[in-house]
């Protein structure tokens, strides 16, 4: 008999998970606490190896042909002029804007297609209680209903309650002392196909982002300590964002506007998972629910789909599940440190406190973004650090 595989979260890790075992013939259930498939998100890239595991799965070029059409990453000032600017095309590799921007509803809805022709869904309903013997998994869903699986694979994301409750207390997340918004508003006639960063002083950046629904994604970022805003209500967190973005100039007025009539806000305080194992007998954690890298690493979207791609690997290689779990680990530990090693400060150099630091700051990226030194400063980001090796699943 197939080995039966419940997965705890339908985005890209989940889905990817998803799709690549039920590939390998294995009985994959998939629920999700939302009601329905989730669409919407913003902006992520994948590079790399993550780029590999796309193409093996037959998705690459339908990730590529869904891209937001993303050109570049310009650094704008308060008037709207370019302080710097690198135009992918330009730099010949993937830089601040990756070749491959995709939105992350985007994404996920390609892996989801490819997923749910062979593993089944349970939408609106999650993990009530896993209890564990020599049988597997004994699962309890909040709907009420039982059954018994012999691997879950937790892919709930940053804030998963799954992993709390199986991993309690093991998680040592750290703060990055950076608050990011999250929101999608209309499209203006001057839009264009650039990701526009704008540093206030005090700290705060606005940016704006392209996409291809007719619509422009909008960030507010703030480099601060976190305070819990993480857990306020949606109205709560929107009056922050209003006083502290006060003033700020160049679109910002827009971008609050936009904000209150805006159907997808999501406010994260930014952290990273840290967890000393991903797995306890036949359970196991995935994507950000054991890693979250945070968006400052660069590379989070690239390390779901390389996680899922290695997690179905090596449950295809080993008899024993506790082997497989144990392998998948050894694989991707060593990237998953490379990209969970940004810096602290790193937010605060790209969020001065005063105009003479933003100064300092647009001076330092043009310098950058000439092409005699550009080459070398791209490769500093996004790295997608060191990589397992896939030959083993080939």
């Amino acid at each position: 008999m197939a080995r039966r595989i419940l997965i705890s979260g339908a985005s890209i890790a989940g889905n990817a998970v998803a799709a690549l075992l039920a590939t390998r013939g294995f009985d994959v259930t998939v629920v999700e606490r939302a009601p329905a498939f989730r669409d919407g998100g913003q902006n992520i890239d994948i590079r790399g190896v993550g780029r590999e595991v796309l193409r093996r799965m037959g998705l690459e070029q339908a990730a590529l042909d869904r891209g937001t059409g993303e050109e570049g990453t310009v650094w704008v000032n308060e008037d709207g002029s370019p302080a710097a600017s690198f135009i992918t095309e330009e730099l010949g590799q993937d830089g601040p804007t990756a070749e491959m921007e995709i939105l992350r509803g985007d994404l996920a809805r390609l892996l989801y297609d490819a997923a749910r022709e062979r593993a089944g869904y349970l939408f609106d309903d999650r993990i009530e209680r896993i209890n564990q013997d020599d049988a597997g998994a004994r699962v309890t869903f909040a709907s009420g209903t039982s059954e018994t699986f012999d691997a879950v694979v937790i892919a709930e994301g940053v804030g998963s309650a799954t992993r709390e409750q199986v991993f309690a207390g093991e998680n040592d997340p750290r703060w990055m002392d950076m608050t990011i918004a999250y929101f999608t508003i209309p499209r203006a006639p001057g839009d264009d196909r650039t990701w526009r960063w704008y540093n206030a002083p005090g700290k705060r950046s606005v940016s704006l982002r392209p996409d291809r629904h007719g619509t422009t994604r909008a960030m507010l970022c703030l480099s601060r300590q976190a305070e819990g805003e993480q857990d306020w209500s949606a109205d709560r967190q929107k009056a922050f964002l209003r006083e502290q973005f006060a003033g700020a100039g160049w679109q910002t007025d827009r971008v609050l506007a936009g904000m209150a009539d805006t159907d997808d806000f999501y406010l994260d305080v930014l952290r990273q998972v840290r967890i000393p194992r991903w797995s306890r007998g036949c359970v196991v954690l995935t994507g950000d629910a054991a890693w979250c890298v945070t968006p400052l690493g660069g590379v989070g979207s690239t390390l779901a789909v390389t996680g899922a791609y290695v997690l179905a690997g090596e449950l295809s290689r080993h008899d024993r599940i506790e082997d497989a779990f144990t392998a998948y680990e050894e694989q991707m530990r060593p990237m998953v440190a490379e990209g969970q090693g940004t810096p602290k400060f790193a937010p605060r150099l790209m969020h001065p406190e005063s105009r003479l630091g933003i100064k300092l700051l647009h001076g330092t990226l043009a310098i950058a973004s000439m092409p005699a030194v550009r080459s070398v400063a791209t490769k500093l980001v996004g790295s997608p650090g060191k990589e397992p090796d896939l030959s083993r699943y080939a």
